[in-house]
């Protein structure tokens, strides 16, 4: 993700949001769910699946400095993939409440992040292989 934040932008993005830690193994998000959560990856690695009506599935790897689950975040729309770490993944996450907030508090700052997802999902529907990875 390119955002043009300098450190202290970053310090203030990260006081709205909440790190946490997943074993290997784990399920981050279920396709089909309503979940509007942001995620980034610290550290570690995750899977896509994304399973079609034909039954076709398709699958993405996700690591350090990826975000995940911008499609729903800004779509309002049912997660397009299950997610899962491979490893164990050091996380943190950005609600669509506390996102507000920030907007509210600190619009720049959410403008920017906003215009940096919208960045990614773009070049993510764009590169056909990489669509499975908008969550």
């Amino acid at each position: 993700m390119r955002c043009q934040f300098k450190p202290l932008h970053w310090d203030i993005l990260a006081s709205y949001m909440q790190p946490f830690t997943l074993n290997s193994g784990q399920v981050l998000m279920e396709q089909g769910a309503l979940d509007r959560t942001l995620y980034f990856i610290e550290s570690g690695t995750l899977t896509a699946h994304y399973e079609d009506e034909k039954a076709c599935v398709r699958m993405a790897l996700a690591g350090a400095g990826t975000v995940l689950g911008e499609g729903t975040f800004f779509s309002h729309l049912p997660r397009h993939a299950t997610v899962h770490t491979s490893t164990v993944c050091k996380l943190w996450c950005l609600t669509e409440e506390r996102y507000l907030e920030l907007a509210r508090q600190h619009s720049p700052i959410a403008l920017e992040l906003t215009r940096a997802m919208g960045a990614v999902m773009a070049y993510r529907l764009y590169n056909r292989p990489r669509r499975v990875a908008v969550t």
